[in-house]
């Protein structure tokens, strides 16, 4: 099978389509805790949670902050995106935005550092924004931070950032995914706008030409 079938482990697109047809059905939280677990978590887990481990447990201090924090940003769009149902689109020969179609990530990484929780304990939208020219751009398009901002292992006492010092723990960043995800999965378990949000994204995922 062509690996671009896989979509969360050894879950494959045809998988979804499966599970798709039971979450529309099915009032069970029981379903969409599989939905979660073996889908979203997995799909998280084998592509980015395992890989940042495997950097932490090495950790030179030498350098490999940049390349954890890097993977970070694209997650924070990523759970932004998830919780909305939203898909990236980009735009070209004046085509226009459809419903649940975004073209610019700012936004939705402000959104998701200073509304979602344990984010936005650490974050305000000014904060965010400072984050998001700084450290992600500047990380996805330059491989630097910027405005001196550095990047540190981790807080004494557990922040994600220290502003006025302009400094990132990333230790504290991957702590806080995990508080995240506890948290999502309990909303998604009962929160149909979070369960739709979730299919839209499924879809997308696996292209839609599989739902056929």
């Amino acid at each position: 099978m062509d690996r671009a079938d896989y979509i969360a482990g050894c879950k494959t697109s045809d998988d979804w389509k499966s599970l798709r047809a039971k979450l529309e059905r099915s009032e069970n939280k029981d379903i969409w805790e599989t939905a979660y677990n073996e889908y979203f978590f997995e799909r998280l887990e084998k592509r980015y949670f395992a890989p940042i481990k495997l950097l932490m447990d090495n950790s030179t201090y030498q350098g490999e902050g940049f390349t954890i924090v890097t993977i970070c940003c694209s997650l924070i769009e990523f759970l932004e995106t998830s919780i909305q149902g939203l898909n990236y689109k980009y735009l070209k020969n004046n085509q226009k935005l459809t419903e649940f179609e975004y073209c610019s990530s700012k936004a939705i990484f402000i959104n998701f550092l200073s509304e979602r929780e344990p984010f936005n304990k650490h974050f305000n939208k000014d904060s965010a924004k400072d984050f998001y020219e700084n450290i992600r751009c500047g990380l996805l398009h330059e491989a630097q931070t910027k405005n001196g901002w550095r990047i540190h292992a981790c807080s004494p006492n557990k922040k994600i950032i220290s502003e006025k010092e302009k400094i990132v723990y990333r230790n504290n960043l991957q702590d806080a995914f995990a508080k995240f995800l506890d948290l999502y999965k309990k909303e998604l378990l009962q929160n149909e706008g979070y369960q739709a949000a979730f299919i839209r994204k499924f879809d997308s995922l696996c292209n839609s030409s599989v739902l056929d």
